[in-house]
């Protein structure tokens, strides 16, 4: 097995490290158990150059068998390229993990530079700190955001700050410029956000406290998740403001009035009530 090399989705090759697979089948809440027989059977399936995409099918295929609701975690990355196509979902759930964290949030507003005037995605509010977020969806693994993408935010972020700074009560405040992306950030482009001091958010970035630690911690796992689902019905779902499965562990009312199958109801709500760890 040390010499099976996987090809990943860029087209990269790498050395098969099992503990990737375990980790991120634990990390899905999969029984030891089962983690070990998952593991034992893609094993038996590897051979010199497969894809990251093959074998990440085959475990989700053999989770989905065992727990519905792990399996839905498992597949959070994927998940969470489905928040589109249009990316205002994405907006809205990365405003609410900052809701999460304390912050008050807006999301999809206008406001005044000492320059111009611009669209902002997430503006997030907490104690004497001010942040403005701007949100990078994509809908490929592969597309990562280079340093082109915050030096565009940090020349609009500058702009915003010049005139916040000269509204009364904001001479001591915090002013910070973000983005958020649900794929990756060159070396780059982490590099010189470090220097300007620009807030960066990705799958893994910062390290423990990327979207994927995030999501778990706070329990916001998107509706997308849901393997009960059909495609057309979680597209319905997003349209109608339904982001998170714990929106319908919460009130599963709000599928049929989103307009899903009455019939559906039950099976999808007891779905989104396991990912959210709570039993129905």
């Amino acid at each position: 097995m040390e010499h099976v090399h996987v090809t990943k989705y860029s087209g990269e090759s790498e050395p098969y490290d099992e503990s990737k697979l375990r980790a991120s089948l634990s990390s899905a809440g999969a029984s030891p158990q089962i983690i070990d027989q998952i593991a034992k059977n893609i094993r038996e399936q590897l051979y010199d150059g497969i894809s990251t995409q093959k074998i990440y099918s085959e475990a989700f295929r053999q989770l989905k068998k065992d727990s519905t609701s792990s399996a839905g975690k498992y597949k959070l990355k994927e998940a969470l390229f489905e928040l589109g196509p249009s990316g205002y979902p994405f907006e809205k759930f990365i405003g609410e993990l900052f809701n999460r964290q304390g912050y008050d949030t807006n999301v999809g507003i206008t406001m005044p530079g000492d320059c111009v005037t611009h669209e902002i995605d997430v503006i997030a509010r907490k104690k004497d700190e001010f942040l403005m977020v701007e949100c990078k969806f994509h809908n490929r693994s592969q597309h990562h955001c280079n340093v082109k993408v915050p030096l565009y935010i940090q020349s609009r972020f500058l702009d915003i700050k010049e005139k916040w700074s000269h509204q009364p009560g904001h001479k001591f405040k915090v002013h910070k410029g973000c983005v958020a992306t649900n794929t990756r950030f060159t070396t780059d482009a982490v590099q010189y956000a470090s220097c300007v001091g620009l807030r960066l958010l990705s799958w893994d970035y910062p390290k423990r406290e990327g979207i994927k630690d995030l999501v778990r911690q706070y329990n916001l796992h998107p509706v997308t998740c849901l393997s009960s689902l059909e495609k057309e019905e979680k597209a319905l779902l997003l349209e109608k403001n339904v982001i998170f499965c714990r929106q319908i562990w919460e009130d599963k009312e709000i599928l049929k009035t989103a307009g899903i199958n009455p019939r559906h109801v039950n099976k999808i709500a007891k779905e989104a009530a396991e990912i959210c760890n709570h039993q129905t």
